[in-house]
């Protein structure tokens, strides 16, 4: 096999890291998200008021090819730019996944033909789930 029909090539990670199912706990935006609190009034200002069914929403009104996840924003993102309290990124970026090599091969893995990926993603727990298999050969 040739570098450009390995998926992996540009890989740190092998798809041996990241085969099988693998839960990133408390990775998505829940009901429980961390949100600011005007100290003076001990309201959560509007902009940072919102449901995990808004943010679920937002994800998949996102054009593109990947699947969207809503994550939790940070309360100093919230303020600094008076923003939602969630964002979107692709199912296997970093900051669910933890590493830039697991968010590489994961969407390698999603690229490829020889490999199913499916997750699941639990708003109430705030887990995501990953599950990477190899394709039968036929």
């Amino acid at each position: 096999m040739t570098s450009e029909d390995d998926p992996f090539h540009d890989c740190e990670l092998d798809p041996e890291a990241i085969l099988g199912i693998h839960t990133f706990e408390d990775v998505l935006f829940t009901d429980e998200t961390e949100t600011p609190m005007n100290v003076l009034t001990g309201e959560t200002p509007a902009h940072s008021q919102a449901t995990v069914e808004e943010a679920k929403e937002f994800a998949t009104s996102i054009d593109t090819d990947t699947p969207q996840i809503a994550l939790p924003a940070s309360v100093e993102t919230q303020i600094e730019t008076q923003s939602k309290p969630y964002t979107a990124a692709a199912f296997f970026h970093f900051k669910t996944t933890g590493s830039l090599e697991r968010h590489r091969a994961y969407h390698a893995a999603y690229d490829s033909d020889a490999y199913t990926v499916d997750f699941e993603a639990d708003y109430e727990s705030g887990d995501l789930t990953i599950t990477v298999e190899r394709v039968a050969d036929s």
